[in-house]
């Protein structure tokens, strides 16, 4: 089989929703010399982005993109663990999740799959999730930065809030802040405070490399 022809198929893979043939792509792929990074960013990552799409089109529903998110973490664990001593110690770890009020989903899944690609470990707290289950998870695991989703401008306010209650708690300094979501901007960001804005899922491994290593 080609390289074409397995990227495709780790394409078809994650938008069919078949975890198994996810797996068994990633172990196909870099046993033939595919580099990890490779087939997870031409591949699955190209494929969960393909999903989400479908999902904002209404040509896929709940469902079936859990389904397929779930595909994508069963290829992803293959492709970091054949990372291993290319992508070097962990590069931190990172709480994230859509915050409160919000059950927005695919951004955060494709977020956390870049990062996960690149070398970052990552505590998915979910979606509606309340400020404190972010902190929690952030003390709980000694996580470095809290990135926060938003995809409707009535919940943009908790990520405004988290900020004030880390403030209240002197837990300020202790995290990087990353906003995100179709209705956040860099403007908003400066606005509340936080550390950084990221417009998609590539601009916020960016961001987090770059905070991580100031």
């Amino acid at each position: 089989m080609t390289k074409e022809e397995m990227v495709r198929e780790a394409i078809d893979s994650i938008v069919n929703a078949d975890a198994d043939k996810a797996a068994q792509v990633a172990k196909d792929a870099i046993a033939a010399g595919i580099a990890p990074g490779e087939v997870m960013s031409d591949g699955f990552i190209a494929g969960i982005s393909e999903v989400g799409e479908m999902f904002e089109s209404g040509e896929m529903f709940l469902p079936e993109l859990m389904l397929s998110a779930q595909a994508m973490d069963a290829a992803t664990r293959i492709c970091n663990e054949a990372l291993g001593s290319a992508a070097g110690a962990d590069k931190g770890k990172v709480v994230i999740g859509t915050v409160q009020g919000d059950v927005h989903d695919i951004g955060k899944a494709i977020v956390i799959a870049y990062l996960k690609a690149h070398g970052y470990e990552v505590f998915d707290v979910g979606r509606d999730a309340p400020i404190e289950t972010f902190i929690g998870k952030a003390e709980e695991t000694g996580a470095r930065v809290i990135g926060l989703s938003a995809l409707l401008t009535t919940t943009m306010e908790e990520q405004k809030k988290l900020i004030k209650v880390l403030q209240e708690r002197g837990l300020r300094d202790k995290y990087k802040v990353v906003v995100g979501g179709a209705p956040a901007t860099q403007r908003w960001a400066d606005q509340i405070g936080a550390d950084a804005y990221a417009e998609d899922a590539n601009d916020g491994v960016k961001k987090i490399d770059a905070l991580l290593s100031a």
